[in-house]
């Protein structure tokens, strides 16, 4: 398996990364839990000084029970999440069938687990291309990053991927590892996630207005630019000679994406190949891209995106 992704595991349709282990749609907490590989814990040690040969009162470890491997040095307040907690999350809403658990996994040698899950509302564009809505919840092992629950739209004709703000403030649920991951922050967390309906009802109106609002060439190009090329934004007249190979790419990819007939020559078919380019094209693994567009720079360059085409869309 591929350098960044140590065990995965995946219902339905192979992921777009190709990685992991299949398992049932009706797949538990649990049973995911397994089959993603995720059935061990984390303990914090103190951590043994070999120049003092004695252990700190001040700093500490964390180990994975199973093999012993370190995951992280971490301050004495640090409180350790177990996965079993993070995939628990999940399960009142598996139970009721309000979500079902998509994949789940291990990335960075156990040091960032991830668990996606997709909601039962959806829309389309025209009729013919599906958006579903999913929560992602992003557990590190590392000292330093907060515990994470997002949400993101996400294009089944592509897989294409675009995580979104639950508010006006913040792009996810957050939780720092300073106290436990008991019932009432998992409460907090669930009216956080209230907010995950209204978002892809906002998601909706915006896709519907870009998939009606065509683009010229020049707009198209300076929209481009703007993401991808910023030096070229005061360029009066850029040619195709001063182009990026990222621009020759998206120039091809607005025509040969899958769904690009869909709302063709509109602002929705400019930001999903934008979107299909970021998540399928570039970079030079599919794992570690996969991180990157889901909690790095191409995650972040994906909202800007969308702003921007509405914006275009607009004027």
């Amino acid at each position: 398996m591929s350098a960044n992704v140590e065990t995965m595991a995946y219902a339905g349709q192979v992921p777009w990364h190709g990685l992991g282990h299949k398992v049932g749609k009706d797949v538990t907490p649990e049973q995911m839990e397994l089959v993603a590989g995720l059935d061990w814990k984390v303990n914090k040690v103190p951590f043994h000084n070999p120049m003092t040969k004695s252990d700190s009162e001040d700093f500490f470890v964390l180990i994975r029970d199973k093999d012993g491997k370190e995951l992280s040095p971490c301050g004495h307040s640090y409180i350790p999440v177990q996965n079993r907690q993070a995939l628990g999350f999940f399960k009142k809403f598996t139970d009721s069938g309000d979500m079902t658990l998509e994949t789940a996994g291990s990335l960075d040698g156990g040091r960032r687990i991830f668990v996606l899950a997709k909601t039962s509302e959806s829309f389309s564009i025209k009729g013919k291309d599906k958006v579903d809505s999913y929560l992602l919840c992003y557990h590190p092992h590392i000292w330093g990053q907060s515990l994470k629950i997002m949400w993101t739209p996400i294009r089944v004709v592509c897989s294409n991927t675009l995580m979104m703000a639950l508010d006006g403030k913040s792009s996810e649920f957050r939780m720092p590892h300073i106290r436990e991951f008991d019932g009432d922050v998992q409460f907090k967390a669930e009216q956080a996630l209230g907010l995950a309906h209204d978002k892809m009802e906002t998601f909706k109106e915006q896709a519907n207005l870009l998939a009606s609002k065509e683009f010229t060439d020049k707009d198209l190009w300076k929209y481009w630019i703007l993401l991808f090329q910023p030096s070229l934004k005061n360029e009066p007249n850029p040619t195709p000679e001063m182009f990026s190979r990222t621009l020759e790419t998206l120039s091809s990819l607005i025509h040969t994406q899958p769904g690009s007939t869909v709302a063709k020559n509109t602002w929705w078919q400019a930001l999903n190949a934008v979107t299909y380019y970021l998540d399928h094209e570039s970079g030079r693994s599919r794992d570690a891209t996969m991180t990157s567009v889901w909690l790095g720079q191409k995650a972040a360059l994906k909202r800007r995106a969308l702003e921007s085409a509405v914006k275009f869309a607009t004027q």
